[in-house]
């Protein structure tokens, strides 16, 4: 959520910053609301102040011999006043408040404005593979090699949806023992939240109130649930409503949990077998940070998500996403998109992102500054590290063989019993 202040301050710059992202507002309706609850406050305030004075002169009045029926006549009306006015000051606190809920955050000022067409690859690792035989896409080699069951999968659950089988299953597995043991070296936390989250989760991470269509909600139950769409959602409440201790900041966890999307209507041709999904599993990042360590957080995590790809031996990139590009509540981020020899495209494995003070704010979520003893709200960050369901298809299609077969990586051997190459099932 935006500072209320920032915007009051300068419309303006607010107004030009967001429709980097391609975010179209006009804020003098909004600025109206904002000056009217201010007089109506003030007039409140009067109102109370001018009801004690008239009321503590009621005692002298009666002693002196006067009449106090006027005094209680004009505090009744005053009384009236306020409630109309209090009353009006509810309905516009509310109004104020969903409309800057539904601000997306400001893009920091070094991203370009616009969509996808203005993203900009900033880093590159290793070269696209060249095969010296036709090479097969990923749902051919993982039918072959039977690592995954899509038919069974669309029987018992429908499209958009797989079943990994055997040593598929055992590959899966190796990836998230993979991720988790190295998030735990860097000293991280690891978290298991539950997948069931309230509608506050949703609204904290920024996803709710624009985005409740891209959920699974459970009906008939009250209040509301919805299913995770990611671990980042449950991640970033964990602090909801507390103030944390500047020492010990950062604080840095990490979640496995399968992932739940709606989307529905989404999916294109290109993006069948385990590309995109309804449910797919992922290993997130999330940091909370002061002010001041907030960038160098954003570094230390991309930097991380760079490396659990570089370990695969995969080839992959590094975009800068434009502004317009990034996600409702980011400021900024950074794709790690693995390539895809099937498709002759990259795909996103990773998105590294800084939410700033936004989801902070929406969840008061704040520390205690050491310098000036002021309360400020703490930097959210997140990140994938990593998803699989596009791992899988990357290593088979990267590393397969003339024969069919295909290559594990060295970095996850140790967590499949020492296998080293998937053959294809007889």
């Amino acid at each position: 959520m935006l500072d209320i202040r920032l915007i009051v301050e300068n419309p303006d710059k607010i107004r030009d910053a967001l429709k980097k992202k391609m975010f179209e507002v006009d804020f003098h309706p909004f600025l109206a609301k904002v000056e009217e609850r201010k007089h109506l406050m003030v007039k409140v305030e009067n109102s109370k102040a001018e009801q004690n004075r008239l009321s503590a002169s009621v005692a002298q009045i009666k002693k002196s011999g006067g009449d106090v029926a006027p005094i209680f006549r004009r505090v009744k009306e005053l009384a009236l006043e306020s409630e109309g006015n209090e009353a009006r000051l509810k309905v516009l606190e509310e109004e104020i408040h969903d409309f800057a809920a539904a601000l997306p955050n400001i893009p920091d000022d070094d991203l370009l404005p616009g969509g996808k067409e203005n993203n900009r690859v900033v880093y590159e690792y290793g070269t696209i593979p060249v095969f010296a035989f036709k090479p097969k896409d990923h749902i051919e080699l993982c039918e072959s090699l039977g690592l995954v069951d899509y038919e069974r999968a669309a029987k018992i659950s429908g499209h958009g949806t797989w079943i990994y089988t055997g040593v598929g299953a055992m590959l899966e597995w190796a990836l998230i023992n993979y991720f988790i043991s190295n998030h735990l070296k860097d000293g991280y936390e690891f978290i298991l939240p539950p997948h069931i989250l309230n509608y506050e989760s949703g609204y904290v991470a920024g996803q709710f109130p624009k985005f409740v269509d891209g959920v699974f909600t459970l009906e008939g139950v009250t209040p509301k649930k919805f299913m995770l769409p990611t671990a980042e959602t449950a991640l970033v409440n964990l602090h909801r409503n507390e103030i944390l201790d500047v020492e010990t900041l950062p604080r840095k966890y990490f979640a496995y949990t399968p992932c739940y999307r709606s989307e529905a209507g989404s999916y294109r041709t290109e993006e069948r077998g385990m590309i995109r999904g309804y449910q797919f599993n992922k290993v997130e990042i999330v940091q909370y940070t002061t002010e001041e360590g907030s960038d160098a957080a954003f570094e230390e995590m991309v930097n991380k998500a760079k490396r659990l790809v570089e370990q695969l031996g995969l080839h992959y990139h590094v975009s800068k996403l434009a502004a317009g590009d990034c996600s409702h509540a980011m400021a900024r981020t950074y794709d790690i998109e693995v390539y895809i020899p099937s498709m002759g495209i990259y795909k996103e494995v990773s998105s590294a992102s800084n939410a700033r003070d936004y989801q902070a704010r929406r969840g008061m979520i704040r520390y205690r500054d050491k310098v000036t003893g002021k309360m400020k709200f703490c930097h959210t960050l997140n990140a994938s590290g990593l998803a699989t369901s596009r791992l899988v298809p990357a290593i088979v299609e990267q590393f397969q063989q003339a024969d069919g077969s295909v290559i594990v990586p060295e970095a996850l051997r140790p967590f499949m019993g020492g296998i080293s190459r998937l053959e294809v099932k007889k």
